[in-house]
């Protein structure tokens, strides 16, 4: 394989996300998917129909991936979420400060592409800073401190940190029949969670489960299989094309905020190229923005008062942060971790909850009357 073949891969890899997030944005504006709205439905309201949505989303990209390993097309153990050291200090932390700014920012990472492609301008301030905060957890001065205290806390495991490996390497059995076990029992259990309630058989609901799942599957084949490399002509190494992590990569949108303004700031320098993230990134946007003007609910909104605007602000940063720290967000660690089983995306999902939870409280401390007025 030359050097030319490598570039056309790289395109065919970026393409083909694009074309799969630009689906998934439009599906995503019209059925509302959303991390903060599913949490924030069942604390408040007590319903779970949009919870459901991400159940049979989980169901799906689990079951999904284990196709897709078992035909050997992917190798879930060359990702980051599947290392044999568990950040698990810096990933309670971080799933904390994530969800509990995505509450305050009005929507994780995913859902302020989506609100951007809607016409909301609060979001974009949310993008900068979202991303600003993010590179600076990456490469600046919140990175001394994750590496420094956080990243310090760990523990190095015997094998890679996914169940099956875990388990196959606990009870001296097959790594893939294990695999098949927990796949199924895990993603079997959360699609029928999601279709024992008759009512959420709608068509928004199941295009927004069915989707997501298929668009999480779909990454991890672009970046794993059509943009792998088992042999670098100059280097004869392996690589993941296209990828900032240099490792195979799904949906996740914190890192990927972070390296489009770096590529949109830094454009001239010819080492910036477009990668899965950042074309990601801009498919969610267009997809979100070619539905919202065709069915004509595309409008403008900004932000009500200086409250608002401050919790935005302040909900970016941590959000920035705390994606970068827990190695994803709802959607990177929250679907793309989990449907590789890695023990990391398990404990960062109570940190979603909790740091949501704990936000919602917050702003309805700031929203009761004061009984001293």
């Amino acid at each position: 394989m030359n050097n030319l073949d490598i570039a056309n891969l790289s395109h065919y890899a970026l393409l083909a996300t694009f074309f799969v997030t630009v689906l998934l944005g439009a599906v995503m504006q019209r059925t509302s998917f959303c991390t903060m709205g599913a949490i924030s439905d069942f604390l408040v309201m007590s319903d779970l129909t949009r919870v459901r949505q991400w159940a049979l989303a989980i169901g799906v990209a689990i079951i999904g991936v284990f196709i897709l390993s078992s035909l050997s097309l992917i190798d879930t153990g060359k990702t980051i979420y599947t290392s044999s050291r568990l950040l698990y200090l810096s990933i309670i932390v971080g799933s904390i400060c994530f969800s509990f700014g995505m509450v305050l920012a009005s929507g994780c990472g995913s859902k302020t592409l989506i609100r951007i492609g809607g016409g909301n301008l609060k979001s974009v301030v949310v993008f900068f800073v979202l991303g600003l905060s993010a590179y600076m957890t990456l490469r600046g001065f919140l990175a001394v401190f994750r590496a420094n205290f956080l990243d310090s806390v760990f523990i190095v495991l015997n094998t890679n940190q996914d169940l099956p490996s875990i388990f196959a390497a606990q009870f001296g059995v097959d790594r893939g029949l294990m695999h098949l076990f927990i796949a199924l029992a895990i993603g079997g259990l959360c699609v029928l969670f999601a279709l024992l309630k008759k009512s959420f058989w709608t068509f928004d609901n199941l295009l927004a489960g069915l989707m997501v799942g298929f668009a999480i599957c779909s990454i991890w084949w672009i970046s794993g299989y059509i943009a792998h490399v088992a042999e670098d002509p100059n280097t004869l190494e392996e690589v993941f094309l296209a990828t900032n992590s240099g490792k195979m990569e799904s949906l996740s949108f914190v890192s990927p905020y972070a390296y489009t303004l770096d590529w949109l700031m830094m454009y001239s320098d010819t080492s910036k190229v477009l990668t899965i993230g950042i074309v990601a990134v801009a498919g969610m946007i267009s997809g979100s923005a070619i539905y919202a003007l065709a069915s004509n609910t595309f409008r403008w909104e900004t932000f009500a008062n200086t409250e608002d605007t401050a919790n935005h602000l302040v909900g970016a940063a941590l959000m920035g942060f705390g994606g970068i720290t827990a190695l994803g967000c709802t959607i990177g660690q929250g679907l793309s971790g989990i449907s590789t089983l890695a023990l990391g995306s398990f404990i960062a999902m109570p940190g979603f909850v909790l740091g949501a939870y704990l936000a919602l409280r917050y702003l309805q401390y700031r929203l009761a009357p004061n009984p001293c007025n």
